[in-house]
């Protein structure tokens, strides 16, 4: 196994995986959460980045079949978008309560489920993969689920120390972010009007982002004999990979500054 990439960045980040309310048309909830919604989320004090990461509306799942993985998204638990909300300092989410009430309350207009996938300050990871110059153009949003019998502990090394190193690797990369929650509680994300359920079975533990030069180069990264031996590495740990294809990524606030127009 090879050495990990460097990490630019360990950081405090929350994301929020959203599904759009179905008796309005889906456009009409795209068009909100990246308008009226985001105002109100970009305003919140102590962020130092907020990213919409919108996913395809049909998304089966780009992860190869590996035995003993579900690597199929259920139709039911399909996710619409995520907001990725990275924080300045630990103290940053008491500075921002009382805009982040204003988005509760906004949160019925646009959705109909949401929960947060939280970790601790520094946990999350962003790594230098992509060569000068080198720009994203496509990306996939992978969740993984560890496998019973696993611990948190022996998950994030597995993580770390081996997964990160073969993703990049493989030299297709442009963006890596890695996230390894904390538990799931319900009480951390009690938002009224919308529907909060995430049963134990279908809980999630970490997620990847990944980064490519086009659509085209993630087609031939999930479809490669690297990417397959790299599912039966996982398989061992993991449950679940379930890998979404992502149409945008919409940077809302940047370094700590709202952007008068988001970002691709």
């Amino acid at each position: 196994m090879g050495t990990a990439p460097r990490a630019t960045k360990k950081a405090f980040v929350s994301s929020i995986p959203l599904w759009f309310r179905t008796d309005q048309p889906r456009q009409t909830g795209v068009d909100y959460w990246k308008g009226p919604h985001s105002k109100i989320i970009s305003a919140t004090p102590g962020f130092e980045e907020y990213r919409q990461i919108h996913l395809a509306e049909h998304n089966p799942g780009l992860w190869p079949a590996t035995p003993g993985v579900q690597t199929a998204i259920p139709a039911d638990r399909r996710i619409d978008g995520v907001a990725e909300v990275t924080f300045r300092s630990v103290l940053s989410p008491l500075l921002g309560r009382k805009q982040t009430k204003l988005a509760y309350q906004d949160e019925i207009n646009v959705f109909r489920r949401t929960f947060l996938y939280a970790g601790p300050p520094s946990s999350a990871r962003w790594y230098d993969v992509a060569g000068p110059g080198q720009q994203v153009g496509a990306r996939a949003l992978v969740y993984l689920r560890r496998r019973d019998g696993v611990r948190t502990g022996a998950f994030r090394k597995f993580l770390t120390n081996e997964l990160v190193p073969a993703l990049a690797e493989t030299g297709v990369l442009r963006e890596l972010r890695t996230q390894v929650f904390l538990p799931w509680n319900e009480k951390l994300w009690d938002t009224p009007n919308v529907a909060h359920d995430n049963p134990v079975d279908q809980q999630f533990h970490a997620s990847l982002i990944l980064g490519f030069a086009d659509p085209a180069a993630r087609a031939a990264f999930f479809g490669s004999a690297e990417l397959a031996r790299l599912s039966d590495m996982l398989a061992p740990h993991a449950s679940a990979a379930h890998a979404y294809e992502v149409t945008d990524a919409l940077t809302f606030v940047k370094d700590g500054k709202v952007l008068q127009q988001y970002e691709r």
